[in-house]
């Protein structure tokens, strides 16, 4: 029997989140972020989530949307400079933040996928992020004691996916989103085109089914860029 882990929409696909859980959201800046099922999730109505990205969004789209309606509680993330309303928040104190260094982030959600519950490293020793953590030396270098994340879910976009899972990003979307797709409980994916098990060409896969528990098609991706620069005209 083929495998078959096609789910009925966005809706089904966050089916079981609730208040209080900790979430994954793949992609970089707002390039490859899940955003059909962030905005789902912002309609649901669950609140005081813990969400873990490597962004913050920005205001209106992304995870701005549940930014707006102060439904994340905790926000652990490695760059949030573009987002107004995370600033305002973080500053007032209504939201609780965690700043991470962007490789120990990605080395987190990695630790997670693999099954190691902690690693050492020199990232982020003497600072502010070393705080109340473990510091151990290897080859005459400090280095300090960074758990794997814990996430019930993780919601991640591809390019193109197929009916048993098997993911395909494009580009820099890769970023996160596979790492993320590996470290979540029940992982998500929505892709951009949805294709029968077999139709993908197996050097191409990123993530492997075995990863994924739930996979839609979504229609009609935003794709903002976040900051556009062009030269001046000589």
């Amino acid at each position: 029997m083929a495998i078959n882990k096609v789910v009925n929409g966005v809706e089904e696909g966050i089916a079981g989140i609730a208040d209080g859980m900790t979430i994954m959201f793949g992609g970089f800046g707002l390039c490859g972020i899940p955003e059909h099922s962030i905005a789902a999730i912002r309609d649901s109505g669950v609140k005081n989530l813990t969400c873990i990205s490597n962004n913050a969004g920005v205001d209106g789209f992304g995870l701005g949307l549940l930014l707006e309606r102060k439904q994340v509680k905790k926000m652990i993330s490695s760059y949030v400079g573009e987002n107004d309303l995370f600033e305002q928040r973080m500053l007032s104190g209504e939201l609780d933040v965690e700043l991470i260094p962007q490789g120990t982030l990605a080395e987190r959600c990695r630790a997670a996928g693999a099954g190691i519950p902690a690693f050492f490293t020199p990232a982020g020793y003497g600072t502010e992020v070393a705080i109340g953590k473990e510091v151990r030396w290897f080859d005459g270098k400090p280095h300090i004691l960074e758990h794997a994340f814990n996430a019930s879910f993780a919601f991640v976009k591809a390019q193109k996916g197929d009916t048993a899972g098997n993911l395909i990003f494009n580009a820099t979307a890769r970023n996160f989103n596979h790492a993320m797709a590996m470290a979540g409980k029940i992982t998500v994916a929505e892709v951009e085109e949805l294709v029968p098990a077999g139709e993908l060409d197996p050097n191409d896969i990123h993530t492997p089914g075995i990863f994924v528990q739930r996979i839609f098609e979504g229609q009609h991706f935003e794709k903002r860029i976040e900051n556009r620069t062009v030269r001046e005209r000589q």
